[in-house]
C-alpha cells in the first residue's frame, strides 16, 4: 500500500475518532444535565430520606464498577468498606460529636486505610480467586462489628446525630441535609468519572482488556490495581458513611455480604463499564426496596427476576445497551 494512502487511512480514522468522542461527549453532557434537574426537583416530588438513599447507593454503586468495569476486578467485600465507613462516620459523630463532614471525611480515610491494607494482600490473586479473599476480608469486618461494643453489636450504632455543618449550619432536618448528600454526590461521582478519563483510566481500560500486553509495555499493572482498589474503597466509603448520616444509623445491614451482591446487582443491571450506569442500576433496585418492601421476602424474588430479564435482553445493562442504539459511551 502506498505511504500516501496509509497516512490518508490513518488520518480519516483520527477524524472518525475525533467526532465519535465528541458525539459521546454532547451525550454525557446531556445526561449530566438530566441527572442534576432530578436532584434539584425531586425533594418536591419524592421523599427526601428516598432520594438520599438513592444518591448514596448510586456513588457507591459508580465506585464498584470503577473497579470491575473498568479495572476488571470483581470484589464480594465492598460492603465492608460501605458498611464500615457506617460505624466510622456514627462513632465520630456521636462518641467524639464531631461535625457531619468531618465525620464522614474520618470514615473515608478509614476505609482508604482498610483498602490498602486489604488490596496489598488480595490484588496479588486473580479471577475468583480475588473475589474470594475479598469476601472473608468483609467477613471479617462483619464479625468485628457484630460482637464489638464499639459499634453495638446487633443493635449497631444508633441515633446519630448530624450536628452542624462547619459548627454553623443545623442539619437537623432532611431537607437541610439533602443538598449536603446532593453535594457529596456530585463530588464524589464527578471524582470517579474524572478518574475514568485521565490517564491512569486509560491504562485501567489497557489492563482490563489485555493484561499481558500493558505489562509488556512496562506498565506496573500491580500499582494500577491496587491504586484502583484503595480508590474504589475510598469513594465506597464516602457513601456508606453518608448513608449513616441520613438515617442516623449504621447497622450490620450495610456491612453484610448481601450488601456486596446488591451493589454487584446494581453495576450488572445499569451496564457494567459504563458511567452512568450504575446510577440506572442503583435507581432501579432502590426503588425495588422501597416501593415493593410490603412484599417482604418476595422483593428478592422479584430482584431476581429483573435480574434474568436484564441479563438476556440487556446484556450490556440498560444504559450499555442504550448506548449501543446511540452509538456513543454513557
Amino acid at each position: 500500500m502506498p505511504a500516501n494512502t496509509i497516512v490518508e487511512t490513518g488520518t480519516s480514522m483520527d477524524l472518525q475518532g475525533a467526532q465519535d468522542n465528541a458525539k459521546s461527549f454532547r451525550y454525557q453532557l446531556i445526561a449530566f444535565a438530566l441527572v442534576a434537574a432530578f436532584i434539584l426537583i425531586a425533594p418536591q416530588f419524592l421523599y427526601p430520606v428516598f432520594v438520599m438513599k438513592l444518591l448514596c447507593f448510586a456513588l457507591f454503586a459508580a465506585a464498584f464498577n470503577l473497579m470491575l468495569g473498568f479495572g476488571g476486578l470483581l470484589s464480594f467485600g465492598h460492603a465492608a468498606f460501605f458498611g464500615g465507613a457506617g460505624y466510622a462516620a456514627g462513632h465520630a459523630a456521636k462518641i467524639w460529636g464531631l461535625p457531619p463532614e468531618v465525620s464522614i471525611i474520618f470514615a473515608v480515610f478509614v476505609t482508604i486505610l482498610l483498602g490498602a491494607v486489604f488490596g496489598f494482600l488480595a490484588i496479588k490473586s486473580r479471577g475468583i480467586y480475588f473475589a474470594m479473599i475479598t469476601l472473608s476480608f468483609a467477613q471479617m469486618v462483619y464479625f468485628y462489628a457484630l460482637q464489638s461494643p464499639v459499634t453495638g453489636g446487633e443493635d449497631g450504632l444508633q441515633s446519630i446525630p448530624r450536628n452542624h455543618l462547619f459548627g454553623l449550619i443545623d442539619m437537623s432536618s432532611d431537607q437541610s441535609f439533602y443538598w449536603m448528600v446532593a453535594v457529596i454526590f456530585a463530588l464524589g461521582f464527578l471524582f470517579v468519572y474524572r478518574v475514568i478519563h485521565s490517564p491512569f483510566g486509560e491504562v485501567l481500560k489497557g489492563i482490563r482488556e489485555n493484561e499481558p500486553r500493558m505489562i509488556s509495555l512496562g506498565y506496573q499493572v500491580q500499582r494500577y490495581k491496587l491504586l484502583t482498589f484503595i480508590i474504589s474503597a475510598g469513594v465506597s466509603g464516602l457513601a456508606g458513611g453518608t448513608k449513616a448520616m441520613v438515617f442516623h444509623l449504621a447497622s450490620l445491614v450495610d456491612v453484610h455480604w448481601t450488601m456486596s451482591g446488591e451493589v454487584v446487582l446494581m453495576t450488572l443491571i445499569g451496564g457494567m463499564g459504563t458511567i452512568f450506569g450504575p446510577i440506572i442500576g442503583a435507581a432501579v433496585v432502590v426503588t425495588m426496596q422501597n416501593y415493593l418492601a410490603n412484599l417482604g421476602s418476595m422483593v428478592l424474588i422479584i430482584q431476581g427476576g429483573v435480574f434474568i430479564i436484564c441479563v438476556l435482553i440487556f446484556r450490556k445493562g440498560i444504559v450499555g445497551v442504550i448506548g449501543s442504539w446511540l452509538k456513543v459511551r454513557l
